[in-house]
């Protein structure tokens, strides 16, 4: 039974079960020398375990070699505090109690402090106790907090930027989710540490001055308690009670000044694969110049006359030898080194792998360091938010899924500006700022508000930044007002569906006829890979969405693709397809309309482009000047009467006058007569190529 009882206790402990009751035990032990009264052994035992604590403590500082390794020391400062202020406590108690014993009244331990470091002396006891004090708050802790202070403000300003790049690293493929978790984890709790240091690092400082006043108590205590309960002379309580005091204090402080070292080392250290110890030798015993001219001065005061000279000539002798040694150990890896190299001409440059391709993004979005916080999940940045929502409205309303957009901080942009890439090269560039409001004039406005002037990048209108406190304002003088979340998140829309058949590649193609294919297999073997190829689809829709066309009625596209089986030229193919959507098309620029109010050709003009489609298929010069003149000028009366810019045309002429046209005159419409449902009116409102 009792090898039984042996091995279980060893497992409890071996499970790590005992771990559990530490802290539970230690507040019981604090909180039973603040209330009971302890014999002087039992304060020797304590008194020596704090000492034991604090060199564990200070050790354990000192071979970290990474923050987060000793994350648990603010919670250590705080028990430590906690037991030295108990321990000063219950040695106040004994010493006014049983001062007037003298001697080991109080304990061995305190006496030792109180007649062995000082010499029985009080005066030199109080001086040395005061100095710790003075160094260990005005210089050691100060310091630390100062360190802890500035290094969690720094951490909470350095956020941002680590959690993007761990995203950016991610989406590059460079780690894993596992891996992404783990170092914002590790970020996290490297800021909590610093913060929990920060307010720590006040406990050692408290302490300093409770052992201040636990010391003036102990003095004045002493003197009345020796002088009127015990008879004592004013010379003889003085000498008891103020030594007493002075080892109380010392056994307390020297501990307390550990700590604070510890504390020290902890925020000072910089993050790397050595501890401490190995750091400084590294890098103060690195360089044999430095410890040659150190010598040398040595030497130079060790010839002064008065001075030690001997004391400064054995370190002079030291400091010298030391550098000879760190020269000739240089001169040997040197020399070592150029045997085992090979020879310049057999060097070869490492051969280029895979792994030196990097892949652009599709779609990517930097920013500068000022719209960090719109990004930032942390900070209740709207911008992802906004960037998930344009995706999913493109879906609906275009026909398939837009790339991820790839957010990274770039650190050449301005601190305000954003850039907007695809497939790597700039598609759109503006400004945001964060705080502010955008009011965009829309072209009929009843006063004007102060800001920084600059137009819509989406839109390209004019508009201004605004505070806050302006915005409504602005709302009532008739402007357009929107945060900078949503003007960057505009921006990305108007230049998704201005750049979305470049989106489209093969892989989405190809979801999009799984997709369908799911309810419709039969014919989407009937077109792909039968009728046409894969490529030659994905060019065809590529050509509608560079003409405004979604594509989200795939089921109607296949159908005339299947009928049109036979033809191979794309433009006959776009052109049937554009009328088998010419419903969807037209209620895309006139819904809910019966009449439609649209721009047309004055009849020369269309006689005189049939008969150019008819000849060599192209424009001549003097035509197409007068034709593009005569259309924008009709565009913008359109535009001015509030219609939509949509110009009719017969529909042999759709083709040749779309391509034409949309290059130098973007937002312009052009659809074909047969395009038109005939449930619906069609009105001329404008008219190009009759005299103005």
């Amino acid at each position: 039974m009792k090898g039984l009882g042996v091995a279980t206790a060893g497992q409890w402990f071996a499970d790590g079960r005992a771990k559990l009751l530490a802290g539970p035990v230690l507040i019981l032990l604090v909180l039973s020398m603040m209330i009971l009264p302890l014999p002087p052994l039992a304060l020797d035992l304590f008194f020596t375990f704090n000492i034991a604590l604090a060199v564990m403590v200070l050790l354990v500082a000192m071979f970290t070699r990474d923050t987060l390794e000793f994350a648990s020391f603010p919670t250590v400062l705080l028990f430590t505090t906690l037991l030295r202020l108990s321990l000063n406590v219950a040695s106040t108690r004994v010493v006014l109690m049983e001062g007037h014993q003298g001697g080991d009244a109080a304990g061995k331990v305190i006496e030792a402090f109180g007649h062995f470091l000082v010499g029985g002396n009080f005066a030199v006891g109080l001086a040395v106790f005061l100095i710790l004090v003075v160094i260990n708050f005005m210089v050691i802790t100060k310091g630390a907090g100062r360190i802890a202070e500035v290094g969690a403000r720094f951490m909470l300003d350095a956020m941002p930027g680590k959690q993007m790049a761990i995203d950016a690293d991610l989406n590059a493929g460079l780690i894993g989710e596992e891996d992404a978790r783990t170092r914002r984890a590790n970020v996290a709790r490297e800021a909590d540490f610093y913060g929990s240091m920060d307010g720590a690092s006040k406990f050692v400082r408290g302490d300093a001055v409770a052992g201040l006043v636990i010391m003036v108590v102990n003095i004045i205590g002493g003197l009345l308690i020796g002088m009127l309960q015990h008879d004592m002379s004013f010379g003889d309580a003085g000498r008891t009670y103020v030594i007493l005091t002075i080892g109380d204090g010392l056994v307390a402080q020297i501990p307390a000044l550990v700590i604070s070292t510890a504390a020290g080392v902890t925020v000072s250290r910089v993050n790397t694969d050595q501890d401490v110890g190995q750091q400084m030798i590294d890098q103060l015993l690195v360089n044999p110049r430095v410890l040659a001219l150190a010598a040398g001065v040595m030497g130079l005061l060790g010839m002064v006359p008065g001075m030690p000279n001997l004391v400064f000539l054995f370190f002079t002798a030291v400091l010298g030898a030391l550098a000879w040694w760190l020269s000739r150990r240089a001169l040997e890896a040197q020399i070592a080194g150029q045997m085992t190299a090979p020879e310049p001409a057999t060097q070869e440059a490492p051969e280029a792998s895979w792994d030196d391709v990097q892949l652009v993004d599709t779609l990517g979005l930097e920013v500068g360091h000022r719209l960090i916080p719109l990004v930032d999940y942390r900070q209740h940045g709207e911008l992802l938010g906004r960037i998930k929502s344009v995706r999913k409205k493109f879906a609906q309303e275009v026909g398939f899924l837009p790339p991820v957009v790839h957010i990274r901080d770039n650190l050449e942009l301005g601190p305000n500006s954003y850039v907007i890439t695809l497939k790597g090269a700039e598609i759109g560039r503006g400004d945001a700022y964060p705080g502010k409001w955008l009011a965009i004039d829309p072209g009929q406005l009843a006063g004007e508000v102060p800001g920084t002037p600059t137009q819509d990048p989406a839109f390209g209108l004019p508009a201004v930044w605004i505070e806050a406190a302006l915005r409504e304002q602005a709302q009532v003088y008739g402007y357009t007002v929107v945060d900078a979340s949503t003007v960057v998140a505009t921006h990305l829309n108007h230049l998704l569906h201005r750049y979305a058949s470049d989106m489209l590649g093969r892989q989405e193609v190809q979801q999009l006829l799984d997709k369908l294919g799911e309810q419709n297999k039969a014919l989407v073997e009937d077109v792909v890979p039968k009728a046409l190829s894969l490529p030659l689809l994905q060019r065809l829709l590529q050509q509608l969405l560079d003409e405004d066309v979604p594509i989200r009625d795939m089921r109607s596209i296949l159908d005339t693709l299947a009928a049109q089986a036979g033809t191979p030229e794309l433009e006959t193919l776009v052109a049937q397809v554009r009328v088998a959507l010419g419903r969807a098309i037209t209620h895309q620029w006139f819904p809910g309309r019966e009449a439609l109010h649209v721009i047309g050709l004055d009849a020369g003009l269309e006689q005189v482009l049939s008969q150019a489609l008819h000849g060599n298929g192209a424009l001549e010069p003097g035509l197409a000047d007068t034709l593009l003149e005569q259309v924008g000028a009709a565009l913008s009366r359109q535009e001015a009467a509030g219609e939509p810019p949509v110009l009719v045309v017969q529909h042999e002429l759709r083709p040749l006058l779309a391509h034409f046209l949309r290059r130098r005159l973007r937002h312009l419409v052009v659809m074909s007569q047969h395009e038109i449902p005939d449930d619906r009116v069609l009105r001329v409102t404008q008219l190009a190529g009759m005299a103005a």
